[in-house]
């Protein structure tokens, strides 16, 4: 293992900035050492991808995924296509079945440099999203930024696509400083697992503009989960039609909720960026 090199490739989804690592031969990435390649310019990410040998019999792989900040993460809808397109690359396949900590998620080439990734079922319940304390309706639960009798933010619709987020319904995604209510969003008391925190607007039926602090990253320039969530709540609240493209700050992605079997297809481009060798003898040492 010591002298096995660990291959990295740099991409992106829509600007989401991605590191893809292969550890199918070997190694284990620490949150320590997830941290110390987010801080590096070479290996720089919102999310790493790591690529596991597949558990689950009929699968391709198994996605192990971390934020900049060493936490993990269970879906990254923008990290599954760039990994969708190195496997498919390599195996000359334009299908695929992925395992994450949030359960199987299959992949597939829908166009010319598009991917859909499965996104699964968005739930609903309170304890499933999940927040500290009951609320009936998650369509729109009590949570405000701001004087009670003015907020700034109100009343966001809240759903776990893999990951908990909170959708608050603005009329211009650019007239609040998310860089400074997103931490304390993210850490609001209500989400015991923090959140990610999504501003969105509607722009049509068919259409929502969506800007997103991540947990565990922060500002980014896209979220597939995030936009998966945004269009789902959107949807639910009878904001949209279940078939909507949501631009993100690095451009939109076409988000369906299947009405056949509830499962969020998301379907975007992915781009490769630059590719190198991580010292294997960091990954044993960690």
């Amino acid at each position: 293992m010591r002298d096995t090199p660990i291959h990295f490739r740099k991409m992106n989804g829509l600007g989401n900035e991605i590191l893809v690592v292969d550890l199918r031969k070997g190694g284990t990435i620490t949150p320590e050492l997830a941290r110390e390649l987010a801080a590096e310019p070479e290996t720089r990410f919102e999310q790493l991808m790591a690529i596991l040998p597949p558990r689950a019999q009929g699968t391709d792989a198994y996605l192990r995924i971390f934020n900049s900040d060493g936490s993990l993460s269970a879906v990254c809808g923008n990290g599954s296509r760039c990994v969708a397109a190195v496997l498919m690359e390599e195996s000359g396949r334009d299908r695929l079945l992925f395992e994450t900590s949030a359960g199987l998620e299959p992949a597939w080439r829908s166009g010319e440099g598009l991917i859909t990734v499965d996104m699964g079922k968005p739930r609903f319940r309170w304890d499933e999203i999940p927040l500290a304390e009951e609320f009936r309706d998650t369509r729109a639960i009590e949570l405000q930024i701001g004087p009670i009798d003015k907020p700034i933010l109100h009343s966001p619709s809240v759903v776990n696509m893999g990951n908990p987020h909170a959708i608050f319904w603005v009329e211009d995604v650019e007239a609040y400083d998310l860089g400074r209510f997103g931490p304390l969003l993210e850490n609001h008391p209500i989400f015991p697992e923090r959140a990610n925190i999504s501003l969105a607007k509607v722009e049509g039926p068919d259409a929502i503009r969506l800007k997103v602090w991540e947990r565990g990253a922060g500002l980014t320039l896209a979220c597939g989960s995030a936009a998966c969530a945004a269009a789902v709540a959107g949807a639910r609240t009878k904001r949209t039609g279940r078939r909507v493209t949501v631009t993100l700050p690095g451009g939109p992605l076409l988000i369906e909720w299947r009405e056949s079997d509830d499962h969020v297809l998301m379907t975007g481009p992915w781009t490769f960026e630059h590719e190198g060798i991580i010292d294997p003898t960091r990954l044993v040492a960690a």
